[in-house]
């Protein structure tokens, strides 16, 4: 992980810690790395949020400046950004986005041209110029100024890509759609109305400062409500890039990242298309989606938390499913990052082919009770090692037996221990965190 570069981009509140400054020299330096021996391409798209506009035109002057072209899809998802790179030879791409946080931050996401996150190595390069340990680039003159394209044909290529995925009518189906006031308000509704499905739609005006205000993925609670109340099949709500999806069935019940893995996994492995009969998890996964993966023979991976971590394994072994609890779930085949948008078609597919409801689909997963603490400590590492910690995590997960599990890591941008157990009970959950965050206590590591 960089100064700057996160495992999901350059982040922070506008203005303040992301600066459009540092915008402008991230398109600089971004123009000149593609455009050394050719003229480079760069797409763009951006999120709802007030600032977005702001860092697109400073995205756009950097990267003209240095002599690339720029070619705007305006607002737009994540993945649509992802689609089009990988599929229209440009060099790479750029998402001004924060995802689910509040509308006063934002970030950079930088795309390479296959459709994936940049490589650290250029992520470090691009630091070290808005640092001033590169030298200052030269600027583009006379022809070779770079242009500014509107590009929104890219978008429209995007939405026709996620109508033919479907294989099937949505006809009579009554789908709700948060749309978290982001970038989704644009295309879902759009794909769906085009599949035929009768389109409930929430959280679709957006102002520039509601993106994920009480709405989308980070508080379903909201289309749980409406689900209930205008008595409809299914309901998808995405996040402010529409990168992810949580789903709520037709009780109005929450359908996770886990559980959209579990059904899925479950339909491609029956179908045949689930590779090495294998979905690929992060170490957060519930291990209620463990047991039942066992009973019906599908097998998993785990990894370090993070879609960047998921899509690497899926790279390296081949699989074509993965995620995580949040829905960030990445369908290989048609992807190479998590879009929301697609695992709710996804999801609609097994619905439609085995004729049952989400309800049903996703009732084969008993889901455990699950504690997750944050403890601020005085150093990570210490903390992680200290014996007497070592002690009473092994203690907890011996008695924790097969019947639940602890999980103690290091956060990976804050001084923070994240110390999870899952159990039968919430309160057998409370007993074992509370009693290893005890023993930090007690050994003078936390802050």
């Amino acid at each position: 992980m960089g100064k700057y570069f996160g495992t999901d981009g350059f982040r922070g509140e506008a203005n303040v810690v992301l600066t459009v400054e540092h915008a402008f020299k991230v398109g600089r330096y971004l123009g000149w790395y593609f455009g050394q021996d050719h003229k480079a391409k760069v797409v763009i798209g951006k999120d709802t949020r007030r600032s977005s506009y702001m860092f697109e035109y400073a995205l756009a002057s950097g990267l003209t400046a240095s002599g690339a072209d720029a070619y705007l899809l305006h607002v737009t998802t994540t993945p649509s950004v992802s689609y089009v790179v990988r599929t229209e030879d440009f060099d790479c791409g750029i998402m001004i986005s924060a995802s689910h946080n509040p509308f006063y931050d934002n970030g950079i996401k930088v795309i390479n041209s296959a459709g994936h996150k940049m490589e650290a190595e250029v992520e470090e390069k691009i630091e070290a110029y808005i640092d001033g340990e590169i030298g200052e680039l030269p600027l583009a003159t006379k022809e070779n100024i770079g242009r500014t394209i509107d590009y929104s044909a890219g978008r429209n290529r995007y939405i026709a890509s996620l109508i033919a995925v479907a294989t099937r009518s949505f006809k009579d189906m009554r789908i709700g759609l948060d749309c978290a006031n982001g970038s989704s308000f644009a295309i879902a509704k759009s794909v769906f109305d085009a599949l035929g499905a009768k389109t409930y739609v929430i959280n679709n005006e957006p102002d520039g400062l509601n993106i994920n205000t009480n709405c989308g993925s980070t508080h379903i609670h909201v289309l749980q409500e409406f689900v209930k109340e205008k008595k409809l099949d299914v309901g998808f709500a995405f996040d402010g890039d529409a990168d992810r999806c949580i789903a709520v069935d037709e009780n109005g019940n929450v359908i996770d990242g886990d559980l959209i893995l579990y059904v899925c996994g479950k339909y491609l492995m029956e179908q045949g298309h689930l590779e090495g009969n294998t979905i690929v998890t992060t170490v957060m996964s519930n291990l209620g989606l463990y047991k039942a993966c066992d009973k019906i023979g599908m097998k998993y991976e785990q990894t370090a938390v993070g879609d960047k971590y998921v899509y690497e394994n899926m790279m390296k072994n081949g699989f074509v499913l993965g995620g995580e609890q949040s829905g960030h779930i990445i369908f290989s085949k048609h992807a190479r990052t998590g879009d929301g948008i697609l695992t709710s078609l996804m999801i609609m597919e097994v619905i439609l082919e085995k004729k049952q409801p989400l309800s049903k689909l996703a009732g084969e997963v008993k889901i455990y009770p699950q504690l997750l603490k944050n403890v601020r400590v005085t150093d990570k590492k210490t903390a992680r090692e200290n014996p007497a910690v070592i002690e009473a995590v092994q203690k907890a997960a011996d008695e924790l037996g097969s019947d639940g599990r602890i999980l103690v890591r290091e956060s990976g941008t804050e001084p923070v221990i994240r110390v999870m157990v899952e159990a039968t009970t919430d309160e057998i959950c409370a007993k074992y965190v509370d009693g290893v965050i005890r023993v930090m206590e007690e050994q003078g590591l936390m802050a």
